[in-house]
């Protein structure tokens, strides 16, 4: 039997149980009883109204500050814990790379990440607990990244998170990882409210959406093949870079040594009048600059190359850059746009994920947010890159909006099958949007965020 993850309550119950779920003086697992005496009777033909739901709730003085959250993260290629207060105080986070493996294999291995994930999962989850000086007992509930990602690694993380909340009868919440890496900004920036423009960049995904509210969201405009994160990793080990620190700031710091006018590579799907990404044709003219070049980079490292090798690579990766860049600005003035005739009111254009690390793509971006008087929001790069934190974070925003799973059974198997949601959209497409040469790769296995969301406020 699969366990489901992220279950939605209806709207007066989730405003009741997220006024008692904000904590208050009595202990979280009384104040959880009497969350669920609520619940039933809300379910029960004389169910009270919205006003006396939330009456029964406010038994208790709410202090959001002393929630506490545990969040968890294995969706790809690293091992991340980190435990961070309902106001957004970070206690501590933890993180595990697997980049020797990256280096090993030139990319992510599926089976070889599981492994390192299992092998890693207890030491990060209990050095997060540790630095932040709590134990299990002191959790308000556990979030964990139930997809987008690997199926293999995705399972790993769940399976710690609903080991822990079994053990001491703490909720779960199920995170998309998408939608994490938006909601960080809500961390780092405490005014930026709905709604906002968000481009989530990193190495499996461009993703370009409106976020109307929390689980609701428009999608824009998505990766039709690679995504930009995959081109920077990619041409980084074709040009023969130490990859271990990833490729994407490998090559941005090779990239300023090059003349980015030097090699003419064509921007891509300047003839699509729309707001999705295609990273595949660019790669190919990365890879045929080198052969036409007859470089050996295979065999002579960057370490290792004379002075005129160096400059020549470093003139590739400064006109890839150029042109990977323009492709994401092409992108997101047409997304302004669209966004600002959906949602007037926007303010902010939010960019986040591993990519958003980089600071030629933030000085780029910069330049589209000031020209449509937007303001950019861009978390410091430690939460860019995958974390603990933007779980811990979102698992707190749908906690405290009663959206969460009960602990699990005492007689859950550890090897039961999870809900994993590995290709899991976070929007509805804008109409707009919608393109005839989507890859086959983007077939929907589950509903997006946003539908489920918005059912769940239906019934």
């Amino acid at each position: 039997m699969a366990s489901a993850l992220l279950p939605i309550l209806s709207p007066p119950v989730s405003r009741a149980a997220a006024f008692l779920l904000r904590t208050s003086p009595i202990p979280f697992r009384s104040r959880y009883s009497l969350l669920r005496s609520l619940l039933a009777s809300a379910s029960s033909p004389s169910s009270p109204t919205p006003r006396s739901l939330a009456t029964m709730a406010s038994a208790a003085t709410p202090a959001r500050r002393d929630l506490l959250m545990l969040g968890i993260e294995t969706s790809c290629d690293d091992t991340a814990a980190a435990v961070v207060r309902g106001d957004g105080e970070i206690l501590s986070q933890a993180i595990a790379s697997q980049s020797d493996l990256l280096v090993k294999w030139g990319g992510v291995a599926p089976k070889m990440a599981e492994e390192a994930h299992a092998l890693a999962i207890d030491q990060v989850v209990q050095k997060a607990l540790d630095d932040a000086n709590v134990s299990e007992s002191d959790l308000s509930a556990v979030a964990v990244t139930v997809g987008p990602g690997l199926s293999l690694c995705l399972r790993v993380g769940v399976q710690k998170a609903r080991k822990i909340a079994k053990v001491f009868g703490l909720p779960i919440v199920g995170v998309h990882h998408m939608e994490a890496h938006a909601l960080v900004s809500r961390l780092v920036k405490k005014d930026l409210d709905y709604p906002f423009l968000a481009l989530l960049i990193s190495g499996g995904h461009n993703l370009l959406v409106l976020a109307q509210n929390l689980g609701e969201y428009v999608q824009l405009g998505t990766t039709i093949d690679d995504a930009i994160g995959e081109a920077y990793d990619k041409s980084a080990r074709w040009l023969g870079l130490d990859i271990r620190k990833g490729g994407g700031p490998a090559l941005e710091e090779l990239a300023l040594e090059g003349d980015p006018n030097s090699i003419n590579f064509r921007v891509p799907m300047r003839q699509h009048k729309d707001c999705n990404f295609s990273y595949a044709g660019l790669k190919t003219q990365v890879r045929l600059a080198i052969e036409s070049r007859n470089m050996c980079t295979d065999d002579i490292p960057i370490s290792s190359a004379t002075k005129e090798d160096r400059q020549l690579r470093a003139d590739i990766a400064a006109s890839f850059q150029r042109i990977a860049v323009l492709h994401l600005e092409d992108r997101c003035q047409r997304a302004v746009k669209w966004a600002l005739k959906l949602e007037p009111s926007i303010k902010n254009f939010v960019v986040s994920g591993g990519v958003a690390s980089n600071q030629y793509v933030r000085a780029r971006l910069n330049h589209i947010a000031e020209k449509n008087g937007l303001q950019l929001v861009c978390p410091p790069p430690s939460l860019c890159t995958d974390n603990g934190v933007m779980i811990a974070w979102t698992g707190i925003e749908h906690f405290v909006a009663g959206r969460f799973e009960d602990p699990p059974p005492a007689d859950e198997s550890d090897d039961m099958q999870y809900d994993l949601r590995p290709r899991w959209p976070l929007g509805e497409e804008y109409s707009e949007g919608r393109s005839v040469s989507r890859s086959l790769k983007t077939a929907r296995i589950h509903p997006s965020l946003t539908s489920m969301t918005q059912s769940a406020l239906r019934n």
